[in-house]
């Protein structure tokens, strides 16, 4: 998999759960909206996520109908504004031992980027406030400047983050490659690194 001579190191890290002790969904959710108001909609959606509990919905669909139901209709640019307040929330909620890998590896020079099934636009403001250029994960449909509840392409979890990642380096004999992940949906992406951390932290 590896050339000897290959310099140019990656590393990925995944987001909830690795970088951050929550899922980020739900928390996003309570941070725009308040915790009554996502416990009735978690209610009103009861039906949805106990058939995807059961495994007749599967994950991507069950999460596109939870994001809809809280965010179709709202303008984009309502939308960002939250989500840039949201990196002082996310901030509360870190792993320190993931933080400190990050900045190891951007000492040492390294390619550093976040692969993850969340939604791009909130990860995208605290990313780049530690120095993170590059954020491959879920991006949500907007159409004239509106969110339709809708997922643009799909949902980056599983063998879509493996897919997605190799777009953006397809040689993969050119560079090593470091995965910091901690579920099944980052498993595919675990198998192709050179050095795979799963729940490392």
């Amino acid at each position: 998999m590896l050339d000897a001579n290959s310099s140019k190191v990656i590393a990925v890290f995944d987001f909830d759960g690795t970088i951050m002790t929550v899922d980020t969904l739900f928390d996003f959710i309570r941070f725009y909206y308040g915790f009554p108001r996502l416990i009735w909609g978690l209610f009103a959606l009861s039906p949805v996520l106990i058939l995807f509990k059961l495994g007749f919905i599967p994950n991507d669909k069950a999460k596109e109908r939870l994001f809809s139901y809280f965010f179709k209709g709202k303008t984009l640019s309502e939308f960002n504004a939250i989500c840039e307040k949201y990196k002082n929330r996310i901030n509360q909620t870190l792993r320190s031992q993931a933080i400190d890998k990050i900045r190891f590896h951007q000492q040492e020079g390294h390619i550093v980027l976040i692969n993850s099934a969340s939604i791009y636009n909130w990860i995208l403001p605290w990313a780049e406030s530690v120095g993170i250029e590059k954020v491959i994960s879920t991006e949500i449909e907007v159409k004239e400047g509106v969110i339709t509840g809708k997922f643009k392409g799909e949902n980056c979890y599983g063998v879509e983050k493996v897919k997605r990642f190799l777009e953006l380096y397809p040689y993969r004999d050119t560079y090593q490659l470091y995965v910091y992940g901690d579920s099944s949906g980052d498993k595919p992406l675990l198998d192709i690194a050179d050095f795979p951390f799963y729940k490392e932290f």
